[in-house]
């Protein structure tokens, strides 16, 4: 563990944030199988760019699938910068196959609701319930959790399975043999080399081969994080800890969202507004709270209370591109995983669940490898797999900040009609009434994307072991394995 290391959760002034990640006494018990007993008959040298949140998980399944492991990180100690994160049941199904259930509930929240409300007065718009509702709709729980304890949960994870490597930053890729030269110098080499490098890839600058650089959105976002302790201590902040929900407030080309983590021991909070400083690719830490305070004037009085209380922030330029035609170069042996190739705009809270679903489909279809000459189409398969998936989620989220981000008037009064009445047949049926076929607003054409029965199913209810198992029996079996039986090795 020498290469993990933890620092304040308070924001220094001379250098990136990292936050501490708070201590999880289970021990973690990985399952002694995964991908159904299968591990690959031909091992591979697998190198992975990037020890994140996607880098963790794919070494580790593809460690599970049989094969040796190298995460290649660029700085010297491991860390985490970030503040809450939502994980919907589409990730937890995952971590908690893997073995991370306990350690979850040790350090997470989870969510009784979803509360949407108006910007000015705090109205009610629309209401969820999550929860053990959510879980036994989707057959996973919903968590808030600290991005710095998923991180060391990971890492507790992968590190006895895989090889972690610190400060050897890849300056170079030839995908073809595949090897990466280091900035040291030294040259790696592997079978397969999988780019986990976030939106600032590296390894995508080989697959995409020309000039692809971020585009800034136009918004940025404010995040703080608050010990529980001061909201306990107001009357009119108490029940945001005490009912523990993930609070939305919309307002004019701006929202703001607020939730419980860290078994509710702090509360964090994220701001979106639009930025009309100069663009830049980086984050950077604001000195004081002023700026912010000023963005959300005329908010209803508790997001007044909250902000006060918020002595500086920190400051991230939201960041994206357009979709990549492919993930895979052309030579089969460097594939793109979460951020590397899809980054995901914070909207709907959905990109380490690209990024952890990827990892899993990676290590199921590899766990099936028996021939050098099913690399580049179990590759093929995983971004067959994946790509409209994880495409139509980037594109749901850049729709959400409109949805969310509606000025006042004409539309943001239809919006608000039309999650009021899906907010109504919600709480209909929780007390059991049974409504008439046609009338549920919770269907298509319900601008409330989280509360639309359809698509919350498409998004939650989506087991990413299942799709790989799925698509390798429909075509995998007839397309990939006769490779084995016809490659010499």
């Amino acid at each position: 563990m020498s290469n993990f290391v933890t620092v304040a959760t308070v924001a220094p002034t001379d250098g990136p944030p990292m936050a501490a990640a708070m201590s999880g006494t289970a021990p973690i018990e990985p399952p002694s199988e995964l991908f159904q007993g299968r591990r690959a008959a031909l091992p591979l040298d697998i190198a992975v760019v990037g020890c994140g949140l996607g880098g963790l998980a794919a070494a580790f399944c593809l460690a599970m699938a049989g094969h040796k492991v190298t995460i290649l990180e660029s700085v010297a100690t491991i860390g985490e910068i970030g503040a809450g994160i939502f994980i919907s049941p589409n990730v937890t199904r995952m971590l908690i196959r893997w073995g991370l259930e306990t350690r979850l509930r040790e350090v997470a929240v989870k969510p009784k609701a979803l509360n949407m409300r108006r910007w000015c007065t705090g109205e009610t718009l629309s209401w969820t319930q999550w929860g053990d509702s959510m879980a036994k709709k989707y057959g996973a729980p919903p968590y808030h959790v600290h991005r710095a304890d998923l991180h060391r949960m990971l890492y507790d994870l992968a590190e006895p399975h895989v090889n972690i490597r610190t400060n050897c930053r890849v300056v170079s890729i030839n995908p073809s043999i595949p090897t990466l030269m280091l900035k040291s110098g030294e040259v790696v080499h592997a079978d397969l080399v999988i780019g986990a490098d976030g939106s600032k890839s590296t390894a995508r600058h080989f697959v995409v081969g020309k000039p692809d650089e971020l585009r800034f959105t136009g918004d940025t976002a404010y995040r703080a994080v608050l010990p529980t302790k001061v909201l306990l201590a107001d009357p009119d902040l108490r029940s945001l800890v005490e009912t523990p929900e993930m609070t939305m407030w919309f307002g004019p080309e701006r929202h703001i969202v607020g939730y419980n983590i860290r078994i509710k021991e702090e509360y964090n909070i994220a701001m979106c507004y639009p930025d009309r400083d100069p663009p830049e690719e980086s984050w950077r830490i604001e000195e004081s709270a002023d700026r912010m305070k000023e963005e959300f004037v005329g908010w209803e009085p508790r997001i007044q209370k909250l902000l006060s209380l918020i002595p500086s922030t920190l400051k991230w330029k939201l960041m994206d591109r357009a979709p990549l035609e492919t993930w895979i170069h052309e030579d089969g042996k460097l594939a793109l995983l979460g951020d590397a190739c899809h980054p995901m705009l914070p909207y709907i809270g959905q990109g380490a669940a690209m990024a952890i679903e990827g990892a899993a489909v990676l290590g199921n279809l590899f766990s099936r490898l028996s021939s050098r000459a099913q690399i580049a189409p179990l590759l093929h398969a995983y971004e067959t797999i994946r790509y409209e998936r994880a495409t139509n989620t980037q594109a749901f989220s850049r729709l959400s900040k409109a949805t969310f981000h509606l000025p006042d008037g004409f539309e943001q009064e239809q919006r608000d009609t039309k999650m009021r009445a899906a907010m109504e047949d919600t709480l209909k049926k929780a007390g059991g009434e049974v409504l008439v076929s046609g009338t549920d607003a919770n269907t298509e054409g319900n601008t409330d994307h989280w509360n639309n029965e359809k698509s919350d199913a498409i998004q939650f209810g989506y087991d990413a072991d299942e799709e790989a198992e799925k698509w390798w029996h429909q075509r995998g079996e007839s397309e990939i394995g006769p490779l084995s039986v016809s490659s010499t090795l």
